[in-house]
């Protein structure tokens, strides 16, 4: 497990920075009520979904082997079928979406808080003690068909968890490469917080 990190520039450069003039807007992620896009004999457990969004902004919801992986808006069919960023730990997202808006008061960017079920080492089970929550920051897709995770912040170890990731989307989202640009922790990062994982097409 990794020991605890402090990233004091970054804090010190939020606290200087002017506001930002993005705006949030709110979505539930019903998963009772999307597309499969699986075949119903898909062995394994499965799961890849096509869900309502925000307006015409879909959300492509995967999961398999108790982790998940979330994608926005328009990404391509190759991005639908082959990416998925999650963590190590077995894991579950909340359904409460924040989307945050540029100027033109469209999505740039989603935020949304993930619980880590990282293992106890002495028992190797899953512990309430141990129990990570990081809010997770996605580019939505835009014309280039790609959308992924942009960055992280540890919502435990961090006083204003929600500040610190509504600054990443604000700042990093817009021109972040999907595929090269390396998605990172921002703020700090306690023990719990475990490694993400990321799969991306050739």
């Amino acid at each position: 497990m990794k020991q605890f990190a402090y990233a004091i520039p970054f804090l010190l450069l939020l606290s200087m920075a002017p506001a930002l003039a993005n705006n949030s807007t709110y979505t539930d992620l019903d998963t009772d009520h999307c597309k499969s896009l699986l075949p119903e004999d898909t062995e394994g457990g499965s799961i890849s979904l096509q869900c309502k969004g925000l307006e015409d902004y879909a959300v492509y919801f995967k999961e398999g082997d108790l982790r998940q992986s979330i994608l926005y808006g328009p990404v391509s069919g190759t991005y639908v079928n082959d990416v998925f960023e999650s963590f190590e730990p077995f894991n579950n997202a909340t359904r409460k979406i924040e989307w945050r808006l540029g100027a033109d008061g469209k999505p740039v960017a989603t935020i949304l808080r993930w619980f880590l079920e990282n293992i106890d080492p002495v028992t190797y089970e899953p512990s309430l003690k141990l129990k990570g929550q990081v809010l997770v920051v996605s580019k939505v897709a835009d014309g280039t068909g790609q959308g992924c995770v942009v960055g992280y912040v540890d919502a435990l170890a961090n006083p204003e968890p929600n500040r610190v990731a509504r600054e990443v989307a604000d700042t990093r989202a817009k021109d972040f490469a999907c595929g090269k640009d390396t998605a990172a922790y921002h703020g700090i990062r306690g023990p719990t917080a475990a490694e993400p994982t990321h799969v991306f097409p050739d």
